[in-house]
């Protein structure tokens, strides 16, 4: 089993880094291999919207998201941790969700070649705030629901 973990905040030994760092170390330990990835260390441009990959598949933004596509392809859970910056997901961890797009086709079903590798595919989330109300982080998580319902992946429950 492989285990991506993305971490979406740009504070690194942080909440969101060190509780990533404990659930890839517990994939480990059940015998997963295992990559962490911090989006804020690399460059990954916004969507343009140009509807390119919508036939292709493949992002026309050369940056290290074609490289994040490959890592997703092959992994079979991704395990995204994301800290609540003004009410929503960092802009890190939402540059990278919406380069997500090149997953699909017109028609936002997975790109025919994509799909045998994401059928199935788990997903999670971990996200921190320093609001003593958890639902602060309401519009992440909706977020996130709404990829794992749109996708038919599979996701977990909030504990």
């Amino acid at each position: 089993m492989k285990v991506l973990g993305i971490m979406g905040s740009p504070r690194v030994g942080g909440n969101s880094d060190i509780l990533l760092d404990e659930a890839l170390a517990g994939a480990k330990d059940a015998g997963a291999e295992v990559e962490k990835i911090i989006l804020d260390k690399k460059k990954i441009s916004g969507c343009k919207d140009c509807k390119k990959c919508n036939e292709t598949g493949i992002c026309v933004i050369k940056d290290y998201m074609l490289e994040i596509h490959k890592k997703i392809l092959a992994a079979d859970a991704i395990i995204h941790s994301v800290s609540v910056y003004f009410w929503s997901m960092t802009s890190q961890m939402k540059a990278y969700l919406d380069r997500w797009c090149a997953l699909f086709d017109a028609n936002w079903n997975w790109q025919k070649a994509y799909y045998p590798k994401m059928k199935g595919k788990r997903i999670g989330l971990i996200t921190v705030c320093g609001d003593p109300d958890v639902h602060t982080a309401d519009p992440i998580v909706h977020s996130f629901k709404s990829t794992v319902e749109m996708t038919k992946m599979h996701g977990s429950e909030p504990s």
